[in-house]
């Protein structure tokens, strides 16, 4: 996206969250900087296909870009809570905005979320080693059995790891190995679901989408928070 593009999504995103909360599509649009409100129909129908007087019941999905120690996470939040967490730079972060906009019927747009500072706050404090807990709703859509994987994950104690096998036993499908696997790493949430505490069987490390040098920074940072 380029940099007058994102100005664009972040103008309309603007707009949009003003109308859902109560103001005047006129109103919205002006506050903006639209100098026309068939300028900002126009806008909004080349973004989302669709015109303004469905606004009110159009779902979004708000992202911002979070720097981290370990390089900017791409972070999404609706109103019921942090719906992503990736690396950038990790190669499916394309299919996972693709995932979680059809999942929650939603259109991404770029902007500011209440949740975004608190999100920035807890992370600056569990790379500092000061916070061992996250306490963020989170908007997690997906079956079934990958809601009862990611909530497995999140009972795996600060510093410790669990193997894919362990992991599998947790949630009474001891043969589900392979299944497990492929519930964590759909996991979109990174860190506050910390995918990153599940390791093989024999120790190694395997199966993280934001690398491995990655995961292997965050169990460090972990145990060795646990030292002091």
């Amino acid at each position: 996206m380029t940099f007058q593009a994102y100005l664009r999504f972040l103008r309309i995103g603007s707009a949009i969250g003003r109308v859902q909360h109560g103001v005047t599509i006129t109103e919205a649009a002006f506050e903006c900087g639209y100098d026309s409100l068939s300028g900002f129909n126009e806008a909004v129908r080349k973004i989302f296909g669709d015109s303004c007087t469905h606004l009110r019941e159009t779902s979004l999905i708000t992202v911002t870009r979070i720097p981290t120690p370990l390089g900017p996470m791409l972070a999404g939040a609706t109103d019921a809570g942090i719906c992503l967490l990736e690396f950038v730079d990790r190669r499916m972060l394309e299919t996972q905005l693709d995932r979680i906009k059809r999942l929650l019927k939603a259109h991404v747009v770029p902007g500011m979320h209440p949740l975004f500072d608190l999100l920035a706050g807890q992370l600056q404090q569990y790379f500092s080693g000061s916070l061992r807990e996250f306490s963020l709703p989170l908007d997690t859509p997906g079956t079934p059995f990958q809601g009862r994987v990611w909530s497995a994950l999140q009972t795996i104690p600060y510093g410790s790891t669990r193997s894919y096998k362990e992991q599998a036993s947790s949630i009474g499908m001891p043969e589900a190995v392979r299944a497990v696997a492929r519930a964590n790493g759909d996991n979109r949430v990174s860190i506050l679901i910390p995918c990153h505490r599940v390791i093989g069987s024999d120790g190694t490390l395997t199966g993280y989408g934001g690398g491995l040098w990655r995961k292997q920074f965050l169990l460090n940072l972990e145990q060795n928070s646990l030292a002091f």
